[in-house]
């Protein structure tokens, strides 16, 4: 992908999976027609006031190969 699509030679870096999906995704936690959207801000929102502070980042993709990113700061 890094090649192909950004011109790169190799990958970007390791990911951290114990901050991947941490709850598990739209199809552990649902995928309300018309509301997933709100059913991640709200799902990140509740995960950052557990922690107490930090940042997420949601990611939605859509039809027709749009798609949408927030990021959520608690401080």
């Amino acid at each position: 992908f890094c090649r192909t699509r950004l011109g790169l030679p190799g990958k970007l870096g390791a990911i951290d999976r114990s901050k991947l999906n941490v709850v598990g995704g739209s199809v552990a936690l649902g995928h309300p027609f018309g509301a997933t959207g709100t059913r991640l801000v709200a799902t990140m929102a509740k995960l950052l006031e557990k922690k107490g502070k930090g940042r997420g980042l949601i990611s939605v993709c859509t039809g027709g190969g749009m798609g949408v990113t927030a990021i959520l700061e608690r401080t």
